[in-house]
C-alpha cells in the first residue's frame, strides 16, 4: 500500500511538473522575444478605432482634418498611433487654399499635439503647385511648422530641389531647405 501511495505521489508530482512546464511554454509563445509581461501589457492600447476623422478647431475655424484607417490610443502614455495610412488636410484662415499631408503611419503626442509622420510622407499644396516628399516629417503644434532632418524633394512649377533638412508652414508658403544637394530647373 505504501508503494502505491509513493507511485501516486510520484505521478501527481510529474503531472504538476508537466502542466507547469506547458504553462511556461504557453507563456513564452504569448510574449514577444525580449519583452517582459509588464511591457506586453503596457503595449496594449486602451482604445482602437477604425476609419477615424478628427477636426482641429480654433475659435470656430477648422485648422485641420485628420483621417486614418486605424488608430491605437494609449491613455497612460498620452500617445496615439495611426496605422495603415493617414491624411491631414490643413486649412488657411481667410483663404480657400489647403494642403494635404499623407503618410503610411504617424505617432501623436496627445499632450502637445505634436506629430511624427513616417513612410512615404507627401505634402501637396495644389494651388501653389508645390509638393514635398520625404520619409519622416514632424509637426510642431506650438510653432505651427512642419520639419525634418531627413532627405527631402520639393517640386514646384519651375524647379525640383533635393536636400537634407526642411522647415515650413503646413501650406508650403515659406519653406527652407537646410542643405541643398541638387536643383533641377523645369521648362516653362
Amino acid at each position: 500500500m505504501k508503494s502505491n501511495k509513493n507511485i501516486l505521489i510520484f505521478l501527481l508530482f510529474n503531472i504538476v511538473l508537466i502542466f507547469s512546464s506547458c504553462d511556461i511554454d504557453f507563456e513564452d509563445k504569448q510574449t514577444e522575444v525580449g519583452k517582459s509581461k509588464a511591457a506586453i501589457i503596457h503595449d496594449k492600447p486602451d482604445q482602437i478605432a477604425y476609419d477615424i476623422e478628427v477636426l482641429f478647431v480654433d475659435s470656430s475655424f477648422t485648422k485641420a482634418i485628420l483621417k486614418a484607417r486605424k488608430a491605437r490610443i494609449y491613455n497612460e502614455r498620452y500617445e496615439t498611433f495611426l496605422d495603415s495610412g493617414m491624411q491631414v488636410t490643413f486649412f488657411e484662415r481667410n483663404s480657400p487654399e489647403t494642403s494635404i499631408l499623407t503618410a503610411d503611419s504617424a505617432r501623436i503626442d496627445d499632450r502637445t499635439k505634436n506629430m511624427l509622420a513616417r513612410g512615404n510622407v507627401i505634402v501637396v499644396a495644389e494651388s501653389k503647385g508645390r509638393r514635398l516628399e520625404t520619409q519622416l516629417l514632424e509637426w510642431d503644434n506650438m510653432r505651427q511648422k512642419i520639419y525634418t532632418t531627413e532627405f527631402v524633394t520639393i517640386s514646384t512649377p519651375t524647379e525640383i530641389i533635393n536636400g537634407y533638412g526642411f522647415e515650413s508652414d503646413p501650406n508650403l508658403n515659406e519653406y527652407k531647405i537646410n542643405r541643398v544637394s541638387g536643383i533641377q530647373k523645369r521648362g516653362m
